[in-house]
């Protein structure tokens, strides 16, 4: 039983700390605001990722989904980070009205839409969470409490580590690049997701 409990806390460390859309945008409120502004990013993506950790676990209890529904999810997320791309690279400076807004909307789309998540979930945390429910009361409920336990920790401490090298990046020019770097990566973010599930279909 603590073997898992303690599989559920790597889980969500190392969760926090893989690039992905949640944690460039992260970075790039950071760099247009402030971190105390990022914080609104990671915790509502935190509340989302919850969310859709909860049904993953409660659908995967009752039903049995195919890995089809979340590679299909994939396409839609894709076209999401492509069209919140485009608005990053038109971003030059912070002191202008050409900010970014990250809306609570795009921010629960960024992740709902992320079919890599649920296959995350789906593949690697539920069975853990299900195995340990033959020890515990509510056991899978408290394996995904850990895990977001530690992705908050882990996002919140990687969110402050850049935050501290941000003067670095005051240049106009730096930020130019830096803004359109995060925006590359959005799109790589978004083809990847597109190739990883077109590959899964042609594979069928």
């Amino acid at each position: 039983m603590i073997e898992l409990l303690i599989s559920a806390f790597v889980l969500g460390l190392v969760g926090g700390i893989i690039p992905g859309p949640i944690l460039a945008a992260t970075f790039t409120e950071i760099l247009q605001s402030s971190l105390s502004k990022s914080f609104r990013i990671i915790f509502w993506g935190m509340l989302t990722e919850t969310i859709a950790a909860l049904i993953t676990l409660i659908a995967l209890s009752s039903l049995n989904l195919s890995e089809s529904v979340f590679r299909t999810i994939s396409f839609i997320g894709a076209f999401i980070l492509v069209y919140i791309a485009i608005g990053i690279w038109k971003v030059n400076r912070i002191d202008t009205g050409a900010r970014v807004h990250f809306s609570l909307r795009q921010i629960s789309a960024m992740i709902l839409a992320n079919g890599e998540l649920w296959i995350f979930w789906a593949t690697v945390c539920v069975p853990k969470a299900i195995l340990l429910d033959t020890y515990v009361p509510f056991g899978k409920y408290v394996f995904l409490i850990i895990v977001e336990v530690g992705w908050l920790i882990s996002t919140v401490g990687t969110a402050i580590v850049f935050s501290g090298f941000r003067n670095l990046f005051s240049h106009p020019r730096a930020i130019e690049v830096m803004f359109k770097v995060f925006a590359c990566a959005f799109v790589y973010f978004a083809f990847r997701m597109a190739y990883d599930s077109t590959m899964f279909f042609m594979a069928k």
